[in-house]
């Protein structure tokens, strides 16, 4: 399982390390979108909400993100810090990232474009989730479903089924990328944050926190 650490302990390294998992796990995302052959599920959402609004995919992130956020009051999931930083950061990274980024001419610029986003995602999961400051959004969302009597797993598909077919008929891009991203997400996290998590003074690390986190980040992005 994840971590857990006292509120105080290394509070400074820790938001270190979420806000700059939250950074790379936004550059990761973007790179993905913009390489043009598939996006997260989730980000296929947000690009198809973007495409139908004009808001700009960052906005539609962070605006989902505090939308998902409510839901959490009927299901009693209280927020940490790290979830506030999550509904925010995300969004304002990939809307600057977003503005730089170019789609590349050949296919092979765009494939690798694709997978680094992967990997930069995965890492990026793997170092805010390690900082054992809160769950996302979205992962909170489910989780708080789940408290309910509904399996993860299934609480997990309905909703990711959902939001992706949702994107996919606004105009988000649904394409090789979706399939690879949710196939890989889960081992990248896996093995990103054994190696990358907080752990208590005198904690020795373990590969029960990857578990977690592939079952994490396997939701999609914009966790």
């Amino acid at each position: 399982m994840v971590p857990r650490l006292p509120w105080r302990e290394r509070l400074a390294e820790r938001l270190a390390r979420c806000v700059t998992g939250l950074a790379v796990f936004g550059v990761g995302i973007s790179l993905q979108m913009t390489a043009g052959l598939g996006s997260p599920p989730w980000d296929v959402f947000h690009q198809g909400v973007s495409a139908r609004t004009g808001v700009s995919v960052g906005r539609v992130i962070i605006l989902t993100g505090a939308c998902l956020m409510l839901l959490w009051v009927p299901l009693r999931q209280r927020p940490g810090l790290g979830t506030v930083l999550n509904a925010v950061e995300i969004g304002l990274v990939a809307d600057v990232a977003l503005g730089v980024l170019e789609t590349p001419d050949s296919m092979a610029a765009r494939v690798g474009m694709m997978v680094g986003g992967i990997v930069l995602t995965g890492a990026g999961t793997g170092l805010y989730i390690g900082s054992a400051l809160g769950p996302g959004p979205r992962d909170g969302l489910m989780t708080g479903i789940a408290a309910r009597g509904v399996s993860i797993r299934l609480a997990r598909t309905v909703i990711e089924v959902t939001v992706l077919v949702v994107g996919w008929r606004l105009g988000g891009t649904l394409g090789v990328g979706t399939l690879l991203f949710a196939v890989s997400i889960g081992p990248l996290a896996q093995y990103f944050l054994p190696r990358l998590a907080m752990r208590p003074r005198g904690g020795a690390p373990g590969g029960a926190a990857g578990d977690a986190a592939g079952d994490a980040a396997g939701r999609g992005g914009a966790a």
